[in-house]
C-alpha cells in the first residue's frame, strides 16, 4: 500500500484505488480505536480518589444501594459485585444482578488494574478485552463496610454496602460529596434488595 501516491491521488490503477481506500480506511479506525483506549477518560474533573487505599480490605462482595442508571444495569435488582485477586495481580469483577422486567438473573466477568499507585483507589475496568473505563472509589469508611465509587465520567456513580443498607448519616455524605462534583443525585437509582432473592441465586 502506497500512502503517498495515495495521498498524492495517483494510484496505479481503479482498481488499486478502490483497495488503497479500503486499506486507508481500516488504518483510520484503528488509529481511532487505538487512541481511545490508550487515552480514555478515567475520573470527573475534581475527583479525588482515596489515597492509603487497602485492596485487601475493599476485597469480597458489595451490594449496590444506588447507581446512576445506564444500559448495562438497566431494570436490574439485587445487584452485588464480588471482587478477588487474579493470579496476576489485577482484580477479577464478578457482578450480578436480576433483570425483574425478563424474570432472570444475569453475570459479567471483568478485570480490574491499578491505574498507578496501589495504594490510591484510581482503577479501570473492562468487561469488554482491551477497552477500560475508569473506576475510582472517592470513599469509604474506615471498616470497609461502605464505598462511594465514581467512573469515567458525572454519568457513572455507585454507593456500595457490605450489607443491603446503608447507614443515613453516610448516605447523606456520599450524596453531597456527589452533588459537589456535580452529579445529580436525583437521577439515582436506589436498588432493591431483596435478600430472600440473592440467596437462591447463591445456592445455586
Amino acid at each position: 500500500f502506497d500512502l503517498a501516491n495515495f495521498i498524492k491521488g495517483k494510484p496505479e490503477s481503479e482498481g488499486d484505488m478502490k483497495s488503497q481506500k479500503k486499506v486507508f480506511v481500516l488504518l483510520m479506525v484503528f488509529t481511532v480505536l487505538m487512541g481511545s483506549i490508550l487515552s480514555c477518560e478515567t475520573a470527573p474533573k475534581n475527583a479525588v480518589p482515596v489515597l492509603e487505599f487497602d485492596v485487601f480490605s475493599y476485597l469480597g462482595k458489595w451490594y449496590e444501594i444506588a447507581r446512576l442508571d445506564f444500559k448495562h444495569e438497566k431494570d436490574m435488582s439485587n445487584v452485588t459485585a464480588v471482587y478477588s485477586l487474579n493470579d496476576d495481580g489485577s482484580i477479577k469483577v464478578l457482578n450480578r444482578g436480576y433483570d425483574y422486567v425478563k424474570g432472570k438473573w444475569k453475570e459479567s466477568v471483568g478485570k480490574a488494574k491499578f491505574i498507578d499507585d496501589p495504594t490510591v483507589g484510581a482503577l479501570k475496568v473492562s468487561f469488554f478485552g482491551p477497552f477500560y473505563t475508569g473506576y475510582n472509589v472517592i470513599a469509604v469508611d474506615d471498616n470497609y463496610q461502605t464505598a462511594l465509587v465514581v467512573g469515567k465520567d458525572k454519568n457513572y456513580m455507585w454507593i456500595l454496602s457490605r450489607t443491603t443498607s446503608i447507614p443515613d448519616d453516610v448516605k447523606l455524605e456520599y450524596l453531597a460529596l456527589a452533588s459537589g462534583l456535580g452529579i445529580d443525585v436525583n437521577k439515582l437509582v436506589w436498588v432493591e434488595q431483596e435478600a430472600v432473592d440473592a440467596e437462591v441465586y447463591d445456592a445455586k
